[in-house]
């Protein structure tokens, strides 16, 4: 115990400290505000309106003043007494400082202000800009633009922190535009690639590369955020060789969090090419750097590395290490953690013990072990509800049941089948609250932005009123004043026409975007009983029939088609391969009560990626149910069906639908005078919603109706889908 408290006082490199000091002109003395303070091991601040600043460092750190006013000045920490600096040089701006500060004395409120604003950009976004909007006021209606971007750098970081990103662009776009720097550059980079605008990332993030004079940290950073961009393109050499410059950088200045980071984004690079044996070099190195930060941060790096384990059904190796992972939760309180992307990065709560055990199970019943994963799968159940993880308890209750079915105690099964069938329904409308309060936050948040974009263009407005003024003079001593009047006046006439007819014309877009999503919403709660009616009635007569099994059967399948046709009918597009399922569970329905009428075969080319569409719900059923209703099962021999897709160019995939039943024309001669009376609303349905979702689209599906043999026999529809 002694040698323990000792030994930090010892080894003083190891202990750190808050280190407070300030920034001011030596000739002068006037504190310099907004001075960028940073160390070597990546801690990160600004001096406030007084110069005066406070950050975490060790005996030895560097420290590292930047500024655009004066030339870079490095500190190396010798104690932990108060660091004040005096910038030399520094006289002509104080002059410049000075003057500005008489003629516009908002200026030291308006940094106050930004400092409240920092102080809640994590806990409280709506308070937070409050004060960026009080202190973008405070500068005035002809502000200083240096101070304008500082505000708007702040709001763009907040909306960034609160994933509100096409705002932080917005914002960061217009701090650029009145002062551009380092950090909003980065910034900017930074809310392109969580907005997934990779291309706008690499434009903006590219150029910084040629700043001799960036801080290690900054330039790790920049490194970091390139590899971002080219690994989101699939651009993957590229990306390992920017993370590999910025592990250099932060090796070179122990910039310990992003060693961490940058190693295990290489690993994840490797591993996304197939290359496992680099992936799992590097993914020990990620691991071994982690232990020496925080217990959540090495939990994190452990529960990636077990995902990539269960990628390469390696189970064994995956349920280890995810038991040590939660041996190690279990001793510390909190389960999320900073992952060092920035210092706004937050990591959503993913990693619990109700999810790590739910892992656990499902390594277990890859391998079959159902006896092993019943104790993880019911830990994980009773601590998400515990959590109020519906999530977590709704997986964790549906494996349940299936490994009950497995195991054949169907009792058991059915009664875990009711409860995640209940636990779904409580989440469908806990979802359904969480978007109607997120609707609510967004425009509460949107009035906020809306009341600084007035600022801002107030200021606009007025510097360029300013200008006009100064013109104005000008022109008088040469023209008329009455004619230049004239052509004022005209001017503004025009720039309100021209906002009357933008206004106008947003106005009806977002009016016809309005029409669009009501009338698709109405179509699909337009459910066709066709397809209920007549499974009912299969239901009934394996009841008459008293082949209850059969009618157990069928009827657990088709509540569970009719289920997954509900949890989609809110959606536009859903994966293609989920389409997939439901219609191969459709099918099967329909050839259970049909066997001897057809068969049918569903085939997908080797090289086609699913993945990468999306299609309608429940486009293709009405056709593949006129195929077996119309053609196949009026055939006197047993019939042929079959759904093929396959990729027709780089963007658009072809899905054909054919059966070699007695075609439409003889199927329209079989139908009653009543019968034909009566249309499709099946088929006018679904006219009228490609019809919608091609004009707000752009023309992404397109369908064909022919005859599949020259004697009028069979049917053939060809659907042709664009990736969205």
């Amino acid at each position: 115990m002694l040698f323990s408290t000792v030994l930090p006082q010892v080894s003083g490199n190891s202990v750190q400290m808050k280190i407070e000091g300030s920034v001011k002109g030596r000739e002068t003395g006037v504190p310099i505000s907004g001075v960028e303070v940073s160390t070597n091991t990546g801690e990160y601040t600004l001096t406030n309106a007084f110069g005066e600043f406070a950050i975490n460092a060790r005996i030895g750190d560097e420290l590292v003043f930047s500024s655009p006013e004066f030339k870079t000045v490095r500190y190396t920490i010798a104690s932990s007494e108060d660091v004040d600096v005096l910038v030399e040089g520094y006289a002509g701006n104080i002059k410049n400082t000075r003057k500005s500060s008489s003629s516009n004395g908002g200026i030291p409120a308006h940094r106050t202000l930004l400092d409240s604003a920092d102080l809640y950009k994590k806990t409280d976004i709506e308070k937070s800009i409050d004060f960026i909007a009080q202190s973008i006021s405070r500068l005035g209606k002809r502000g200083n633009k240096k101070e304008l971007a500082r505000s708007l750098t702040l709001l763009g970081e907040v909306y960034l922190y609160h994933r509100q990103y096409d705002l932080a662009i917005d914002n960061l776009k217009d701090a650029n535009e009145a002062n551009k720097t380092v950090k909003a550059s980065l910034l900017l980079g930074e809310a392109y690639l969580r907005n997934k605008e990779f291309d706008a990332a690499r434009a903006t993030l590219l150029p910084l590369l040629k700043i001799k004079q960036l801080e290690p940290y900054r330039k790790t950073e920049l490194y970091e955020f390139l590899g971002d961009a080219f690994q989101g393109q699939k651009q993957l050499d590229r990306a390992i060789a920017y993370y590999e410059a910025g592990l250099q950088v932060a090796k070179k200045n122990q910039i310990t969090p992003k060693m961490t980071d940058l190693t295990s984004k290489i690993a994840d690079a490797y591993a996304n090419e197939n290359r496992t044996i680099e992936a799992e070099g590097f993914y020990g190195n990620s691991l071994e750097l982690a232990k020496q930060q925080a217990p959540q941060r090495a939990i994190q790096e452990k529960e990636k590395v077990a995902d990539f384990y269960n990628k390469k059904n390696r189970y064994d190796e995956e349920i280890q290490l995810r038991k040590k992972t939660l041996n190690e939760l279990l001793e510390i309180s909190s389960p999320v953690v900073d992952n060092g992307n920035s210092v706004l990065t937050r990591v959503p709560d993913t990693i619990t013990s109700q999810r790590i055990n739910y892992k656990i199970a499902n390594a277990y019943i890859a391998q079959d072990k159902y006896d092993e994963a019943l104790p993880y799968l019911e830990r994980s159940i009773v601590e998400a509800d515990s959590e109020d993880d519906l999530v977590v308890q709704k997986d964790a209750t549906r494996k349940l049941s299936e490994i009950y079915k497995y195991k054949g105690d169907y009792s058991r099964a059915l009664e875990s089948y009711q409860e995640y069938v209940a636990l779904v329904d409580t989440l469908y409308v806990r979802k359904e609250q969480e978007i109607s309060r997120a609707a609510r936050f967004n425009r509460e948040v949107a009035a906020k932005q809306s009341r600084i974009t007035g600022l801002e263009q107030e200021r606009e407005l007025s510097q360029s009123k300013y200008d006009l003024a100064l013109t104005e003079q000008q022109l008088i001593q040469e023209n008329n004043k009455r004619q230049k009047w004239i052509i004022y006046s005209l001017i503004f006439g025009i720039i309100l026409t021209a906002l009357a007819a933008f206004f106008f014309y947003r106005s009806n877009q977002q009016q016809k975007l309005a029409n669009n999503l009501l009338a698709l919403k109405s179509l699909r709660s337009q459910m066709n009983p066709h397809f209920i009616f007549n499974a009912l009635n299969s239901v009934n007569n394996y009841i008459a029939k008293s082949d209850e099994r059969s009618a157990n059967r069928y009827l657990s399948e088709f509540s569970t088609l009719m289920r997954s046709v509900l949890e989609n009918s809110e959606e536009d597009f859903i994966p293609l391969s989920k389409e997939l399922e439901l219609l191969e569970l459709y099918v099967k329905l329909e050839h259970s009560r049909f066997p001897d009428k057809f068969d049918y075969d569903i085939v997908v080319s080797d090289h086609l990626d699913i993945e990468s569409y999306q299609i309608p719900p429940m486009l293709l059923q009405p056709y593949i149910e006129n195929a077996i209703w119309h053609g196949l099962r009026y055939k006197k021999e047993k019939g042929y069906l079959k759904i093929h897709l396959e990729q027709q160019d780089k963007e658009t995939l072809e899905i054909t639908i054919a059966d070699n039943g007695i075609g439409r024309k003889k199927s329209a001669e079989l139908k009653t005078k009543n019968q034909k009376k009566q249309k499709s609303k099946g088929m006018g349905n679904i006219a009228k919603r490609i019809a919608i979702l091609n004009d707000m689209y752009k023309n992404r599906i397109a369908i064909h109706i022919s005859d599949l043999n020259t004697d009028g026999t069979g049917t053939q529809v060809s659907f042709n889908l664009k990736k969205k």
